[in-house]
């Protein structure tokens, strides 16, 4: 492009920056350095200095470079964002509707990772050197360097216990020399054949199977579909060997920061080294560290919650997504999108395979297997051979707990039966806190959240009341507010926190342990606790639903469901397949390893098909039903659903907005438009919320009419915002 001097020509690029707008912004590139598409740089973006990614080089665009910013710099030592990524990057926007640049984001995650690590200082022997004299202390430090290695100093003196100063008195005589230390070494290899284990026979087809998936052009989706127990990590840990063997790197999808510690121990017995962490609570340093590693190539193996998926591997061969069915796998804010479908389109672009991994598939990944989309590999037995557990109702209508109990009789029984024993319990109940309603006996008020429309909930441990959805708390107070009575403040329904008070009432001499997300310590307690548990160090546990999902608790033999009716008493369309799956996972933590497990679930609806299936054993015929029902229904994955949410703190404006929009939404056939309604949670964060729902046949292109939808529609003003969610996996 030439302007002007006819000798100069100046590069223009178009880089995508962390901002919610359609494309690119357009930037000249400095003089004296060149860039291609992929290269990371930072570019000014109003006021301030952001950084962003190259996505094209525009040569011959008839654009003035005088008019344009110039990028300020050029990370010239980061390898450039890859063909494949940037496609994957692209495909995500495209898909989600998201803004590019804030899917370009999700990758962009560490400036600091941006820039090589300073190296450290170190100190190192002179050869020959010796101090003028020698003392007990500088000859165990002298004796420590003998491998004529560099140390830090802090590390030299603790490994020759001394004190700093005789290392300085050391450097002083120039015995020592300062140098210059890498601030890491590159992280260990996983060694492939370190510790194979025996497998079974259904264990090792599948592994012969998913290792031959390799081997196919343009890449495959495997379903591991097998029952607690069954030895799934095992086998595609497998499969992770074989990858490593091909000199790919791995990552592996977990949903819960609480599953990464038993699942790092299970990795290093396997490979004898630890493999790579990317999620919310690791540092700021170790973030930049695993993000450079991961893009040089040196980090082979990453196992990551979703945002993990945006990594920027440089040989990425195989991805895992374990417990492939968690809603966890959802992120619903900003650019909503499920990992684990994204797994798969990631996987599909790069042409590598993506496994799936499940007790309870969800009923997507059934379907695409049952349509050989998927290959499926079924472990219906145990690993141990150890017998699934016993399930049994207890019909709370004809048997429930006496007034101002939540444990039935039999289940009381048997929980002592299994103390008795020396075995483990876990009580589930999928409800944070104390109770889910405070109010007052006297004047019936009732404690809300002051920003959204939801109760507050007793967290009588710290003693507040909060809300689940904003973390808005407030101090249980001592009167109610409304009518100032004392002491007429009452505690509605059963939390993990108030089943654990009867637990300690029945059972003073057990050892009691509540697992739930919010209690104080965070992820590093929650840790801690799950390994207590699997020692044998509690003999009953309350817990929430993190207690479900993949944990191996040898000496758990009851396991018993407070309510498990809970989870089906509203309109989501996935009510029956979640139930399912999160009753189904929670009881199989029982009787794992020798057997003899029992579930007992408390329920109002005993005639309920999923309690009925559940009783059964056979779920086969509850996912034929809900597969029938969604087919018939028109719902995923035999059509498509996109919700659009309408949000703002002003309550009859987005109420109008909504149904302006509603209004100018295409007269298509095809598409079904539901809304505007009143979102089930109403108010979030002070904002007021409503829903439109858009159904249409699988093949119908939903994007397309939904980029046409809001291009017609009314611009958003006053503070109002519209998301737009793809394939929804909740409905609040």
């Amino acid at each position: 492009m030439l302007f002007d001097d006819p000798n100069l020509q100046e590069t223009i690029a178009s880089v995508l920056v962390p901002v919610a707008v359609p494309g690119a912004y357009t930037y000249k590139v400095p003089a004296g350095q060149s860039v291609v598409p992929g290269t990371i740089v930072k570019v000014p973006l109003g006021p301030r200095e952001v950084i962003g990614a190259v996505w094209d080089i525009e040569p011959d665009a008839a654009i003035n470079p005088k008019k344009l910013k110039t990028i300020s710099r050029v990370y010239d030592t980061t390898p450039p964002l890859d063909r494949d990524l940037r496609r994957f990057v692209d495909w995500v926007a495209n898909w989600t509707l998201g803004a590019p640049g804030m899917v370009v984001r999700m990758v962009l995650r560490s400036e600091e990772a941006l820039e090589p690590e300073a190296p450290i200082a170190g100190v190192r022997r002179i050869e020959g050197a010796a101090p003028d004299r020698s003392t007990p202390a500088r000859q165990r430090v002298l004796a420590t360097m003998e491998d004529g290695f560099a140390w830090t100093r802090s590390g030299l003196a603790h490994a020759a216990g001394v004190s700093a100063s005789v290392i300085d008195g050391l450097i002083h005589q120039n015995v020592l020399e300062v140098v210059s230390m890498p601030a890491a070494p590159p992280p260990p290899k996983p060694q492939i054949d370190y510790a194979t284990k025996a497998l079974t026979p259904a264990q090792q087809a599948a592994v012969d199977g998913l290792i031959e998936t390799f081997d196919k052009t343009g890449g495959s989706v495997c379903l591991i579909d097998g029952v607690t127990g069954s030895g799934k990590t095992e086998v595609y840990f497998e499969a992770i060997a074989e990858a490593l063997r091909r000199e790919k790197q791995v990552l592996v999808l977990l949903p819960e920061i609480a599953l990464t510690e038993q699942f790092l121990r299970r990795f290093e017995q396997r490979f004898g080294v630890y493999p790579a962490e990317w999620h919310s609570e690791i540092t700021p340093k170790n973030r930049a560290r695993v993000w450079r590693g991961v893009a040089s190539g040196d980090v082979r193996v990453v196992i990551g919650a979703r945002s993990s998926l945006f990594l920027p591997f440089k040989e990425l061969g195989l991805i895992v997504v374990d417990e492939e069915h968690d809603a966890a796998f959802k992120q619903d804010d900003r650019v909503p999108y499920s990992a684990r479908d994204m797994a798969v389109v990631r996987g599909h672009l790069s042409k590598f395979p993506v496994i799936l991994a499940s007790a309870t598939p969800s009923v997507e990944s059934r379907v695409n297997a049952e349509l050989g989309r998927y290959e499926l590999f079924e472990l219906p037995e145990r690993a141990t051979g150890a017998a699934m557990p016993d399930l049994h109702v207890v019909d709370m209508r004809l048997s429930g707990p006496e007034r101002g109990r939540w444990l039935a009789p039999r289940l009381v029984h048997a929980i002592k039966d299994t103390f008795a024993a020396g075995d483990q319990s876990l009580l589930f109940l999928n409800r944070r806190g104390y109770a889910p309603l405070t109010l007052c006996r006297t004047c019936g008020h009732r404690f809300q959240c002051a920003h959204c429309s939801a109760w507050l909930v007793e967290h009588r441990f710290q003693k507040k009341l909060v809300c689940h959805h904003c973390g808005h708390f407030e101090k249980i107070p001592d009167a109610c507010p409304a009518c100032q009575s004392a002491d007429s403040l009452v505690a509605c329904g059963p939390g993990v926190e108030r089943i654990a008070e009867e637990v300690s009432d029945l059972f003073p001499q057990a050892r009691t342990l509540v697992l739930s997300s919010d209690l104080p310590g965070g992820p590093e307690r929650l840790k801690r606790e799950m390994k207590i548990v699997e020692e044998g160090g509690a003999d009953i546990i309350i817990g929430t639903q993190l207690v479900a999902k993949g944990h191996n608790f040898p000496k758990l033999k009851l396991v018993g469901v407070i309510d498990a009716d809970l989870g089906l008493a509203h309109g989501d369309p996935r009510a029956a397949e979640k139930t399912f799956q999160l009753l189904a996972q929670v009881t199989g933590r029982a009787g794992r390893v020798s057997g003899g497990g029992q579930g007992l679930l408390q329920t109002y609806n005993a005639d309920h098909p999923v309690i009925r299936a559940l009783m059964s054993g056979d779920k086969h015929a509850f996912y034929k039903a809900e597969v029938d029902a969604r087919r018939v229904a028109g719902l995923p994955p035999f059509g498509r659903l996109a919700a659009v949410i309408v949000s703002g703190p002003d309550r009859a404006f987005a109420e109008g907005y909504a149904r302006a929009l509603a209004r100018a939404a295409p007269n298509d056939a095809a598409v079904t438009l539901l809304g505007p309604a009143e979102a089930a949670l109403a108010m979030v964060r002070g904002r007021f919320r409503f829903r439109l729902l858009a159904m249409a046949p699988r093949q119908f292109d939903l994007q397309s009419y939904l980029r046409t939808w809001l291009g017609r529609g009314p611009k958003p003003t006053k503070g109002l915002r519209v998301q737009v969610d793809i394939d929804p996996q909740q409905f609040l």
